[in-house]
């Protein structure tokens, strides 16, 4: 239909040229001539061979009726007129032709270069694919974004799993697709609209595509299942990098978890050791001084009890499995507690207590918040001096609420603050001052950040150290 009606703007076209040079006086055929394969010339450009033909000999008819004498007839006087009118016709058809090649040149350089720009957004768009999800899928998505295709179906052979894109289901196809990918071969639909291709590597069948809403040619086809093939194996390489670097990285935790924690259970337990040897030897008779005895073992036994909590908790933390259990909380009650539970190791300390007023309730894991804030304390005691004073203050602004713990020790130099929240990261001057493990402070940094806050460090060498708990409050509360 669109053809046809090309062709007849053709015919209208040279129903023009005719009008128009029949209006000017004394007309030169030459130019006539001139003005028709002009014409011809630009719907061949634009349209093709079969057009400008058409126009050729509806020009060629019309130039022998209107302009060669004798006029309004088919019947040619002289006999160059004859060789003027078939030279007219032979330049006409020569020169469509040529134009028309020039066009289809033209029409598959951009066609080319298309297929181009699309391959090579395709490829841009696999590598950087997140693997973190599932590769099979955003490829089957981008291949339908880029060709913007009616749908789009990948079929992973080892997985066993069918990945779709595109508005439209091609839920039917599926038994091609398992064909194509086992036996390798290249399926087209009846209407032509539906393909489907195998990808290989290393020349063995290792999945197929399903592709509805275009034609592409063989290369492209193969280009696609390259790019696909490369980007699912590629996936696989990085999915299994990943579980060997994991693996690794769980053998070093695990390894440097037991050297920590073995270390740094050997003080209590030897403390209790020689209490509990102490008690059962016959020097040992006085009450008080078995009290002593028996107290010094409560208290390394409370000790030993934190270190087994903190590795815990860690250990869930690496392993991905910490799970919030969350609930209303008043931040004066949760700093209450807090100060509470480690009445025991902040005695004889001065502790100031800021809070503003009308603090909002929190969305938290009450436990886990007591927890971080004991560490924040129990660091504050090891690392500033018995006489200078821990500041614990509590606002809240905007969306969030912060809590701070100051201490007066001799504060941290500014290349040592990112670090003091690795795990079994050490200050500087932790050796000669407290014993730990060195997992306080990244339990408190997972913990807050699974709470969708944060934890800050604020400090200057000889100024003391401020951390800054961060706690989202409106998006939790309107949960």
């Amino acid at each position: 239909m669109r053809r046809l009606l090309r062709v007849v703007v053709a015919l209208a076209a040279i129903a023009l040229d005719t009008a128009v040079c029949r209006q000017i006086p004394a007309i030169n055929p030459t130019t006539v001539g001139f003005v028709y394969l002009l014409t011809v010339l630009l719907i061949a450009s634009e349209w093709g061979l079969l057009e400008s033909v058409v126009a050729a000999l509806a020009a060629t008819a019309c130039y022998n009726f209107f302009f060669l004498p004798p006029l309004h007839t088919f019947t040619i006087a002289e006999p160059q007129n004859w060789v003027a009118l078939f030279a007219f016709l032979g330049t006409s058809l020569i020169a469509s032709k040529l134009s028309e090649r020039a066009r289809r040149r033209r029409d598959e350089a951009i066609s080319r270069r298309l297929d181009l720009e699309q391959l090579h957004s395709l490829s841009r768009a696999i590598l950087l694919i997140d693997t973190s999800a599932p590769v099979g899928r955003q490829i089957a998505a981008e291949l339908a974004r880029v060709y913007d295709l009616k749908a789009a179906v990948l079929y992973d052979r080892g997985a066993g799993e069918s990945h779709c894109a595109g508005p439209e289901d091609l839920v039917a196809i599926e038994p091609w697709l398992r064909e194509a990918a086992v036996h390798g071969s290249r399926l087209r639909g009846d209407d032509e609209d539906v393909t489907v291709t195998p990808f290989s590597l290393g020349g063995q069948p290792i999945g197929s595509l399903a592709l509805k809403g275009q034609v592409f040619s063989d290369a492209v086809l193969e280009s696609l299942s390259n790019l696909v093939a490369i980007g699912m194996e590629r996936a696989r390489v990085q999915e299994a990098a990943s579980r060997a670097t994991a693996a690794r990285h769980r053998e070093e935790f695990k390894s440097a978890l037991l050297d920590a924690v073995a270390h740094e259970f050997k003080t209590p337990l030897t403390a209790i050791k020689a209490a509990t040897s102490a008690i059962l030897s016959s020097e040992i008779t006085k009450p008080e001084q078995q009290r002593e005895l028996t107290g010094i073992i409560d208290q390394e036994a409370d000790r030993l009890l934190v270190l087994v909590s903190e590795a815990i908790h860690l250990a869930r933390i690496e392993a991905g499995k910490m799970r919030l259990q969350k609930q209303a909380c008043a931040i004066e009650s949760l700093v209450r507690e807090s100060l509470k539970q480690m009445e025991t190791v902040l005695e004889g300390r001065a502790v100031e207590v800021k809070l503003a007023p009308q603090l909002p309730e929190l969305h938290v894991d009450a436990e886990l918040i007591r927890l971080v804030l004991r560490h924040l304390l129990d660091n504050a005691v090891k690392y500033s001096p018995p006489s200078a004073a821990i500041r614990l203050s509590a606002e809240a602004g905007g969306e969030a609420a912060t809590i701070r713990v100051w201490n007066g020790g001799p504060g941290l130099p500014e290349w040592e603050k990112p670090r003091i929240f690795e795990k079994f990261y050490r200050g500087t001057a932790a050796g000669r001052q407290a014993a730990g493990t060195g997992m306080g402070l990244a339990i408190a940094r997972q913990i807050m950040l699974a709470h969708g806050g944060d934890i800050q460090v604020e400090s200057s060498e000889g100024q003391g150290v401020e951390f800054s708990l961060t706690v989202p409050i409106q998006k939790e509360v309107l949960v």
